[in-house]
């Protein structure tokens, strides 16, 4: 399986937490990253279900014409076990959209070495 790992864009601040939308430059981030991520044609982008992930993962999943699937076991604290159990039967190609630490740990985890993940930021790692 190819899969890119994603951190969401740029989100604005606030209070509660998983209600915080994406700002101007994530929304612009989140284009410019689906333009991208379009050309590895991915079966399936699933998201945290935190607001600023979905936005995230949905402008990717529109650009690359894949399906979105939204699931709980990428919320915040998501493991290496709990990625991989949500992306077992999402396709050859999937993008993954989490959170920091998360997505740099999983990185590291999955043999990608240090990974920084800025907002919008993405590795991609192959699984055997």
């Amino acid at each position: 399986m190819r899969l890119f790992l994603v951190r969401h864009a740029h989100s604005a601040p606030g209070d509660p937490d998983d209600l915080r939308p994406l700002t101007q430059r994530g929304r612009e981030q989140a284009r410019e990253l689906g333009e991208r991520l379009a050309a590895a044609r991915p079966d399936t982008v699933v998201s945290s279900p935190l607001l600023r992930a979905r936005e995230t993962a949905a402008v990717i999943a529109k650009a690359a014409g894949a399906e979105l699937r939204v699931d709980e076991r990428l919320a915040p604290g998501a493991s290496v076990d709990r990625l991989l159990e949500t992306v077992a039967d999402a396709g050859a190609t999937v993008v993954a959209v989490g959170h920091q630490p998360d997505c740099s740990e999983i990185a590291s985890e999955l043999g990608a070495g240090t990974v920084d993940f800025p907002p919008a930021g993405a590795v991609e790692i192959e699984l055997r």
